[in-house]
């Protein structure tokens, strides 16, 4: 019988729901229920959710960490939200505090920071800067849908290839190529690497999980043209959920290679605030039979809990579980030959900007 989530689900998103976050104690929206009938009897249901763009005008850009776990201290979000509707992305939470929902908000009211290069650009100018790697696509996407008419990551690696500073890319977007001579240039000084997420090579499966990002074999297609073109790439099985998608890993492994990938590796789901419901309410409607084995799967490797904050553990989980994931994969990357050394970039040959000058994009 279909379920109360299943029959609510907006087709083409990836959030089940829309929930208001209560962590700030924001108030509960209530609709209009007038306008809710007129709009039954007008069109017999609800319209298609478009997505709308906000344009957030900056005032810093770079955002620094010390996290002990991730291989970078900075990184630069070109948007706020993500169009992809992945429903297990841990960045969900950060709309609540725009007083917007982590569910539909997050992948359908978006925003967009069109001087982003500009203010990087004062940024890596000012007499004290330090040149480090920078990471691009560490929170919501950089390549998502809304890149084509902004070009704001083109932009960032314009900047990039003038002062020859280190950048990394994280996407689960084919639309890389489409920067791929300001890549190859990048690479060209071991300036870059390219990290392309692949969750699941099931079609049907990944719509589901991640409804607007680019199909599996269309990425696996952008890990080929870009290590063609001599841009270091690696694969990243993010997330792996257990009961959905671990039976993959040595598959992806193996397709990884084949398509010229030079390293890989995993993370566990992660489910933080909000993530959990959404995520939760995600398998009721499209894996009623397995939610529960799959929850418990998460809670074993999580210390009992949906979620683990903690530094490194959040990364590799704990338990028998995430024990298997961690051999399964150790052994897919020895047998394929993809342990090569990630993000082995060079900080040595900064040229701080012209300040007079303008970004040359295309």
């Amino acid at each position: 019988m279909e379920n109360a989530v299943e029959r609510n689900v907006t087709k083409g998103r990836g959030a089940p729901t829309n929930a208001v976050p209560t962590r700030f104690n924001l108030n509960s929206r209530v609709a209009d229920g007038d306008w809710l009938d007129a709009r039954e009897a007008l069109d017999g249901g609800k319209p298609p959710l478009k997505t709308t763009v906000t344009e957030e005008f900056a005032k810093s850009i770079l955002s620094f960490n010390n996290s002990p776990d991730v291989p970078f201290d900075r990184s630069v979000n070109a948007y706020r939200g993500c169009e992809h509707g992945c429903v297990y992305c841990f960045a969900r939470p950060t709309h609540a505090y725009h007083d917007l929902s982590p569910g539909l908000d997050f992948e359908s009211r978006l925003f967009a920071k069109p001087n982003a290069a500009d203010i990087l650009r004062k940024t890596i100018a000012k007499p004290g800067y330090r040149p480090a790697t920078i990471a691009i696509g560490t929170n919501t996407d950089p390549y998502q849908p809304i890149e084509r008419t902004y070009r704001i990551t083109r932009s960032i690696l314009a900047l990039m290839v003038e002062t020859s500073h280190p950048i990394v890319v994280t996407t689960k977007s084919a639309r890389v190529v489409d920067d791929i001579d300001l890549l190859s240039q990048l690479a060209s000084k071991q300036l870059t690497g390219v990290a392309i997420s692949v969750t699941s090579l099931d079609a049907k499966l990944a719509r589901t999980l991640e409804p607007r990002a680019s199909s599996p074999m269309t990425r696996l297609a952008a890990v080929r043209k870009l290590s063609d073109a001599g841009i270091y790439v690696h694969v990243n099985i993010a997330p792996i959920i257990p009961a959905v998608t671990d039976h993959e890993i040595e598959a992806i492994a193996a397709a990884a290679a084949e398509h010229g990938a030079t390293s890989i590796s995993s993370i566990p789901i992660r489910l933080p605030h909000e993530v959990a419901p959404l995520f939760r309410d995600w398998l009721d409607a499209h894996f009623p039979d397995r939610a529960a084995k799959v929850m418990n799967i998460i809670r074993d490797m999580r210390g009992g809990k949906d979620n683990d904050a903690e530094f490194i553990s959040r990364m590799k989980g704990h338990g028998p579980w995430a024990e298997l994931i961690r051999t399964r994969m150790q052994i897919a990357r020895k047998k394929h030959g993809l342990d090569g050394s990630k993000w082995n970039v060079r900080t040595d040959l900064f040229v701080p900007p012209n300040m007079n000058g303008q970004l040359s994009l295309f």
